[in-house]
């Protein structure tokens, strides 16, 4: 019963110093994300990209929690295509990583290869972050090209075509 009541002290004072560190600080935080037509303009220049290599893709924009914002699938693109870039999209703001940064760390026997058994996540190229003076602001997925360093070309185009638009 004595080591209860110890215990029982000691967990108490925890709660209370964390509960201290927590007042001090703000109960919000303010934070960046795409508004839809940037993340459209985004969405078209990697078309458009991908068009004048010869690809039909579909591209997706996400916002910062992978929520998303735009769709566009290219007239040929395979019906595969919008569920892949959406989920491209997805993985890299999900995990705060483009995609083919991915391929290699979370390959088998890697220390974070659990993380392709996350339902959704898609560990190959043509995910990419958009970000703003270091914050991520969304995330930006090609699917449809050869493969996934060409999606990531594409997705790369998409993103310059908004810097100017985002900077801050």
């Amino acid at each position: 019963m004595r080591l209860f009541k110890i215990l029982f002290a000691l967990a108490l004072l925890l709660l209370v110093s964390a509960g201290k560190g927590v007042a001090d600080e703000h109960a919000l935080f303010t934070t960046q994300t795409l508004i839809p037509e940037t993340a459209l303009k985004a969405a078209t220049a990697a078309l458009k990209k991908c068009r004048a290599e010869g690809y039909q893709v579909a591209v997706a924009v996400v916002d910062r929690m992978g929520n998303m914002q735009v769709m566009i699938r290219d007239r040929f693109a395979g019906a595969h295509t919008p569920d892949t870039a959406r989920r491209k999209a997805w993985t890299a703001a999900s995990f705060r990583t483009n995609t083919t940064d991915l391929l290699e760390i979370t390959g088998p026997g890697q220390p974070q290869a659990g993380i392709r058994h996350v339902t959704g996540a898609l560990m190959i190229g043509g995910g990419m972050l958009i970000e703003a003076a270091g914050s991520l602001v969304g995330a930006i997925g090609v699917s449809g090209a050869p493969g996934g360093d060409q999606d990531d070309l594409c997705a790369a185009a998409g993103i310059a075509a908004i810097e100017a638009d985002i900077s801050f």
